[in-house]
């Protein structure tokens, strides 16, 4: 086994928001023996750990003293199939994008949706991530993770990852306790579910003159992100900095009472409303907003921006600003989707 461990080495190239920090030590883990080792090693047990999958939702306000490991586990294969279905087992590593494109080019559904967000296949059920009316955890079957205290591995099925809107048990009591290694999902094979209720698929669709299907869906939703989302590989940004609140209907119609353009979305709950957080962050005045090289996206109120030598913790700083402001003006608490580190 040959690892390559690094010392003091920046973690910029290693985060979407583009934040120069550093770590004490660094490896890249490309398979579950090398995660082992760092795990059990008496030289790296005790010493704190910083998993990174595509850093798409880190924001690193210091330096980490201590073990960065990058994630790195490949391979995509079937796991099993039947007449409707296959089950597709996917390595931590993979890019989420990619492995939506390779299910398309496979004539597999389930997760066109999903296209063109940014991070790993293993970052993925973490906050289950969803989009344009689809969620990770209608495609999810199960995922195998190692203990990080023990080096045990495990197995989840879909009722032990308590999955939530932007939520799972990897981000509340397993929080830093597990490495996830690989994720297992299953697709449709002919008989798709097309989803094109978000307003804006259905009118690409209708402008080009296109029925559903799997490659229509996923260039319309590209299309959409493309055009409201900017490139982590030209402006720094971590994607949608807060989720989407969700309030009692009693809170909502007295908001709407004194609000009465505040838009709202169908909650999973059938008790709570959904409030898009761009909407609040925008009537509060941030949108657009600059301050040196840090700042609210012009097109996009959700994203927070590093122009380019921004810190973290002035990213943090102004977050912490956007929620208080929020909060003053209508009452509603947002809560930051991005980790903070």
């Amino acid at each position: 086994m040959t690892l390559n461990i690094q010392q003091n080495i920046s973690l910029k190239p290693y985060n979407t928001f583009g934040i120069e920090v550093f770590a004490s030590f660094f490896s890249e883990v490309r398979n579950e023996e090398e995660l082992l080792y760092f795990l059990q090693d008496a030289r790296w047990q005790a010493m704190p750990k910083l998993i990174i999958g595509g850093g798409s939702n880190l924001l690193f306000t210091k330096d980490f003293e201590g073990l960065a490991l990058k994630i790195n586990l490949q391979g995509i294969k079937i796991s099993k199939e039947n007449e409707d279905f296959v089950w597709l087992q996917i390595g931590a590593g993979e890019s989420w994008h990619t492995t939506v494109l390779y299910a398309i080019a496979n004539h597999w559904g389930g997760i066109e949706n999903l296209a063109l967000i940014y991070g790993t296949v293993g970052a993925a059920p973490m906050q289950n991530i969803g989009a344009y009316g689809v969620e990770l955890k209608e495609t999810f079957d199960s995922l195998q993770a190692i203990e990080i205290a023990t080096g045990k591995k495990l197995d989840f099925d879909f009722a032990s990852c308590k999955f939530g809107y932007r939520q799972s048990v990897f981000k509340q009591e397993l929080k830093h306790k597990v490495v996830i290694t690989n994720v297992t999902l299953r697709l449709t094979k002919h008989t798709h579910k097309f989803n094109v209720s978000y307003g804006a698929i259905s009118q690409i669709l209708d402008s080009n003159k296109q029925k559903p299907s799997l490659e229509n869906i996923a260039a319309a939703v590209m299309q959409i992100r493309q055009s409201k989302l900017p490139n982590p590989a030209e402006i720094g940004n971590a994607g949608s900095f807060f989720k989407n609140p969700e309030i009692s209907k009693t809170k909502f119609e007295e908001a709407k009472q004194k609000f009465p353009t505040m838009p709202s979305f169908v909650a999973e709950n059938p008790d709570l409303v959904k409030i898009p957080a761009g909407w609040l962050i925008e009537q509060c005045g941030w949108k657009g907003k600059k301050v040196n090289q840090i700042g609210v996206h012009k097109d996009q109120a959700l994203v927070l921006v590093n122009y380019g030598g921004g810190k973290g913790s002035e990213i943090w700083d102004l977050a912490l600003q956007i929620q208080e402001s929020v909060k003053q003006k209508f009452g509603i608490v947002l809560q930051n989707e991005v980790n903070i580190y």
